[in-house]
């Protein structure tokens, strides 16, 4: 999954072909990988050069960019989280913070690093790349540019320069969030198509609408259908999968357990509820 510029990626392999990985195309940008399975005595290499031979454990991250030729040596099972950070992305990051830009990411070739933000914020996206087609898209940037804002203060250094006080949405940019996400109710869109038509940044959108609206606008969307669910299920011509349909379920089975956890009962027992 990505948005416009930062990624993720879940790679499983259970049964490697132990052999020396390809080399990655070198670019200006980071991978933060998230290991969700122990690996003992990891071999890896920057530039051709083996640098470390360690342990790492389930939950723990490394760093690396990918101007130095990263490989690893996958004679044993994996499976982990990949985040991609190009520099464009980083450098966005910290225009929003009014911070300078980042020059490097400070971390230690290959070594493990317990860091329970990456893996919190990874834990989250779990579901997500599971079942894609159920992702809502807002959620999945939100939780992206977590994780680059957490990389580029952690690892970078980056340092707001002022500490200006951020305030809520102008009330035409409220509407104007309101209508976008409400014609893209089915379909979704993605947080910088709505920060756009706002005239804000990502980052500073996302905080402006929490602290106008209440919620974050991935939550404030889920909201918006299930009120558009509980409209449709008022007519008993429409089948529950008909109802996911029109209000950007992607099936029955998505919407019965967004609707529970939201309104605490099924959509087919709050249908019945009203004919009694």
């Amino acid at each position: 999954m990505r948005t416009a510029d930062i990624a993720v990626t879940e790679i499983r392999c259970d049964n490697p072909l132990r052999e020396k990985r390809g080399p990655i195309p070198r670019e200006d940008a980071f991978l933060v990988s998230l290991h969700l399975r122990d690996s003992r005595n990891r071999e890896y290499w920057e530039d051709g050069r083996r640098v470390s031979v360690c342990d790492l454990r389930a939950g723990e991250s490394c760093l690396h960019d990918l101007k130095r030729d990263p490989t690893a040596f996958p004679d044993k099972a994996f499976h982990s989280l990949i985040f991609y950070l190009p520099r464009a992305a980083l450098d966005a990051i910290a225009d929003d913070a009014n911070a300078s830009r980042i020059c490097d990411l400070s971390y230690e070739p290959g070594a493990g690093v317990n860091d329970v933000t990456i893996s919190g914020l990874g834990g989250l996206l779990l579901p997500a790349l599971s079942h894609p087609d159920q992702a809502n898209p807002l959620f999945v940037d939100h939780v992206l540019l977590a994780v680059g804002v957490h990389v580029a203060q952690t690892y970078g250094g980056m340092r707001p320069m002022s500490r200006l006080a951020r305030g809520g949405l102008a009330p035409w940019q409220e509407r104007r969030a309101r209508e976008i996400l409400r014609a893209n109710i089915k379909r979704g869109v993605a947080l910088k198509e709505v920060a756009r038509e706002c005239g804000l940044s990502v980052g500073y959108f996302s905080h402006a609408f929490r602290r106008t609206l209440g919620v974050a606008p991935h939550k404030w969307l889920t909201e918006q259908r299930v009120v558009l669910s509980k409209e449709k299920l008022r007519d008993d011509g429409l089948s529950l999968s008909d109802v996911a349909a029109e209000c950007g379920f992607s099936d029955q089975s998505h919407l019965t357990r967004v609707f529970r956890q939201t309104v605490g009962v099924s959509p087919g027992t709050w249908r019945r509820a009203l004919k009694e």
